[in-house]
């Protein structure tokens, strides 16, 4: 069973009421979570790449990737799931893994799961909720619940 059902969130993933980027995030995090999600990126088979400007370089250690001078470009890491869903990370901080996604690749059930599937593998590895508003929205919408072991609505979708 889907964690959640399209039907019920399309509304979510409308990028004319929700802008295209929604915010994505891990609160609480530390240069040790940002190695776990580093470190699982490379394990998990997903195809990145890591930039820093528009420089692609290889991975490095989160610390390295945190501790760039104060006049650096803030580097990006690009995580593709799936070879047409896409997110973005970038290393704004040690203690919030921020990341994007677009809502254009994101629509219907199996786009859905896909997303959902991504949460899941960063929260439970983290053991941790990753959570995610609307663009530039500071409330979460839905995200992982590390005790329900599975991605929640966390405020109810507009019905149309």
């Amino acid at each position: 069973m889907p964690d959640l059902l399209w039907d019920e969130v399309r509304s979510f993933f409308d990028p004319d009421l929700m802008g295209t980027l929604p915010d994505a995030w891990v609160d609480d995090a530390s240069v040790e979570d940002w190695q776990a999600v580093l470190d699982l990126v490379e394990v998990s088979g997903w195809r990145y790449e890591y930039c820093e400007g528009e420089t692609v370089i290889p991975l490095p250690s989160a610390e390295q990737a945190l501790s760039r001078p104060a006049d650096a470009e803030c580097p990006s890491l690009r995580v593709w799931p799936v070879p047409a869903v896409l997110a973005i990370f970038r290393f704004l901080s040690d203690d919030v893994i921020d990341f994007d996604v677009d809502l254009r690749e994101l629509q219907g059930q199996k786009r859905l799961d896909i997303l959902c599937g991504f949460f899941a593998t960063i929260g439970r590895r983290l053991g941790k909720p990753v959570l995610m508003s609307a663009e530039g929205g500071a409330h979460p919408l839905l995200g992982f619940d590390v005790q329900a072991d599975r991605v929640v609505l966390l405020a109810a979708p507009e019905v149309s």
